[in-house]
Parts: structure tokens; C-alpha cells; sequence
């Protein structure tokens, strides 16, 4: 029986073949996934043809700083939410050559949720520049490690899935 640790590889090369064939290169910006899509994605052989950098900007300063999140996001919808995501990834075009994005932001716990963003909520978006951005919310379950694999999972097939559909 395949492990979701397995599945999760199997669709990273997926998404490499899938960008390559397409002639394309990602780029990511992470926060609750501490960089973890990029090491994964970079476990590929050959990923150089296809993926370009990551910015894991975990804290607010730094969403900031790296990703040009106005201070207007942050704080009328916080680090975890659909505002922040799209202000990662246009900052992640705005910042990088890259031709697809993935952006993340969530809580993975065990602390630091709330009524309204409880543990394991997680905001997703995918796109290629110039284009519509797509957002997901999630919610996901389980320990830290378990929350945040999923969000890893999460994004890399919402990114396959886009790039199969167009």
C-alpha cells in the first residue's frame, strides 16, 4: 500500500514532467510548509529545467519584505487567509521569473489557532503569470507534521490540476 509520503513524491514528479513539458518554471512562496514543497521538488533529478526558487516567508516582516504583501492585507485579514495568499503570489511573480506559483499560508499547530482559523486551516493559491490566480481553503487534521504534509499534497496537485486543465 502506497504511503501518503509516497503519493506525495509521485505527484511532484508528475507536476515536474507536467511544467517541463509545458515549458515552464515554478517558483513558491511558503509559510506554513517552512519550504518543504521546494525540498521536494528539488529532490527531483532535473528540476533545475523546471523550478526556480522559493521564498518561505514565515513570518509577517517577511511576507512583507520578500513577497511585497502590503501591510493592508496583514492586517485587515491576516497571515492566513485568501487576501494574503494573492498578495504572495503576485509577489512571487513581481520577484521572480518564474511562469507558475504556488502560495501557502496556515496554521499547522499545535498552537496559534482560533475560533475563526482554527489548527489546520490552510490557504492555497496556484497560478501562471499573467493569468487568474486560484485559491482553495483547506482544512486539514491530524499533528503539525500530519497538517502540514497535506498542505504540501494539497498544493501540489492543485498546481497539476491546473496545469492538466488548460
Amino acid at each position: 500500500m502506497e504511503t501518503i509520503e509516497q503519493a506525495v513524491a509521485e505527484t511532484a514528479k508528475k507536476l515536474g514532467a507536467r511544467l517541463l513539458m509545458k515549458g515552464l518554471r515554478l517558483a513558491t512562496a511558503e509559510s506554513c510548509t517552512g519550504g518543504w514543497i521546494a525540498k521536494l521538488l528539488t529532490d527531483i533529478a532535473g528540476s533545475s529545467d523546471w523550478f526556480d526558487c522559493a521564498i518561505v516567508s514565515y513570518s509577517n516582516a517577511a511576507k512583507k519584505h520578500f513577497l511585497k504583501v502590503p501591510d493592508g492585507v496583514l492586517l485587515d485579514h491576516g497571515a492566513v487567509s485568501e487576501n494574503t495568499v494573492i498578495a504572495m503570489q503576485q509577489g512571487l511573480f513581481l520577484e521572480t521569473s518564474a511562469d507558475a506559483g504556488i502560495s501557502i499560508s496556515g496554521i499547522a499547530g499545535p498552537g496559534g489557532g482560533s475560533e475563526d482559523k482554527p489548527v489546520g486551516m490552510v490557504w492555497i493559491a496556484v497560478g501562471l503569470r499573467n493569468q487568474m490566480v486560484h485559491t482553495r481553503k483547506y482544512q486539514f487534521q491530524g499533528d503539525r507534521n500530519a497538517v502540514r504534509l497535506q498542505a504540501v499534497a494539497a498544493a501540489l496537485k492543485d498546481l497539476l490540476d491546473l496545469l492538466e486543465s488548460g
